[in-house]
């Protein structure tokens, strides 16, 4: 047995409703504004996204670095095994986005293996794509204190099994619902020696691709969760009471998914308009100049705190290795960028007047749990109340 799809009470299912107006405003967004959202957007809420989910497990890098991974770069000054652990999350991530809408892709217990292969693949002491061979204890780091302790490793083959089961049966089940539960359980059953969390994750956002929630890049919480590392670590703490339990109410759990959904969609809502305030200025900037249109490209990435390189700027826009160092040095005269490095090694990053820019762009207002805006004071899915992330 493993753990069931809890009966959702009237206020749950508000707060679905309310998601979903979000979801419907992303969508016209999307429409309205489809280079911005496939291009610098998807880009950063991509490498948010597995920035999120390995600083969970103590991989941590910059959004910069984060970036420049997601682009197949390796960024400078970050530890070997955080860039191989990223590369091989970006690659797991990479793959469910192409498969989301594929209607042969089958999520079966030899999928989650091939998954978790090719995200650890990078370190075989970790035994990646296979199941753990013996039993499994969480362990809080500096007092040395089991939290958690895991099913006894013989039974994670049926529990899997029927872990995928539920995936297949629980098709009229809100996707967000089902995503959770997934997560849950894969968390709980720790089916494999290391990277459980990311595995679970990326099951997470897999279904969530599958139930056609906006574009699929934007339907992934892992941003949310890595921002809120502790909360998270508490739910789960409370949801599972130190051992497997598959008996425990996963209610408390949904609700926890179901606000950093909502609080999700709202930082990417937040985010587009931030966005889109920039490229204003940035577009007044290029005209009061007389600049080519093609440097909007870099002036955006460096506004959102991105390495410009020479050699990706002028592969993205198909130019010169002349026509790039003429734009990128016409832009540091003009005090928008600043080099830094030598030669080969240097890149350009925001200079004060872009990082203003980028400053004034963003809105200030409280980060609502989406539970207390439905009423239901009560309900606290959420030990704090946590600060909006915002474009930092």
């Amino acid at each position: 047995m493993i753990y069931q799809i809890p009966t959702l009470q009237p206020v749950d299912n508000e707060v679905l409703d309310m998601i979903e107006k979000q979801r419907q405003q992303l969508r016209f967004l999307v429409g309205q504004n489809t280079v911005r959202w496939t291009g610098s957007l998807r880009r950063n809420t991509f490498a948010r996204a597995v920035q999120g989910s390995n600083s969970i497990e103590g991989y941590n890098a910059n959004l910069a670095d984060a970036v420049e991974i997601i682009d197949d770069e390796k960024p400078e000054n970050v530890a070997e095994e955080t860039v191989r652990a990223l590369v091989g999350y970006r690659n797991a991530m990479t793959y469910i986005l192409r498969i989301h809408d594929d209607p042969y892709a089958e999520i079966n217990e030899q999928f989650i293996r091939s998954l978790h292969y090719m995200m650890l693949s990078y370190d075989m002491t970790r035994l990646p794509g296979q199941w753990r061979p013996g039993p499994v204890y969480v362990v809080r780091e500096g007092s040395g204190e089991t939290v958690y302790e895991g099913p006894d490793f013989e039974k994670v083959p049926e529990l899997v099994a029927e872990l995928v089961q539920q995936m297949k049966e629980a098709g009229s089940v809100d996707p967000m619902v089902r995503g959770a539960i997934v997560h849950l359980n894969l968390t709980m059953v720790h089916p494999f020696k290391d990277g459980n969390g990311r595995m679970a994750r990326a099951l997470q956002t897999l279904l969530l691709t599958k139930g056609g929630v906006v574009s699929p890049i934007f339907c992934s919480i892992e941003e949310w969760l890595g921002r809120n590392t502790q909360a998270y670590y508490d739910i789960l703490a409370s949801t599972g009471k130190g051992r497997w339990s598959p008996n425990n109410d996963a209610l408390p759990w949904v609700r926890f998914c179901l606000h950093a959904h909502y609080q999700q969609a709202f930082t990417l809502i937040r985010r587009n308009n931030e966005i889109g305030r920039i490229w204003e200025q940035v577009s007044k900037i290029i005209h009061d100049n007389g600049l080519p249109e093609r440097v909007e490209v870099p002036l955006i990435d460096a506004a959102l705190g991105y390495r410009i390189r020479n050699n990706r700027y002028r592969s993205e826009l198909k130019i010169s290795d002349v026509v790039a160092s003429r734009d990128l040095k016409r832009l540091c005269d003009l005090e928008l960028l600043l080099p830094v490095g030598e030669k080969r090694g240097r890149y350009y990053v925001v200079a004060d007047k872009l990082k203003q820019i980028r400053i004034a762009s963003r809105e200030a207002k409280r980060f609502e749990s989406p539970y207390e805006i439905a009423g239901a004071k009560n309900i606290n899915p959420m030990p704090i109340q946590l600060p909006f992330p915002g474009m930092v």
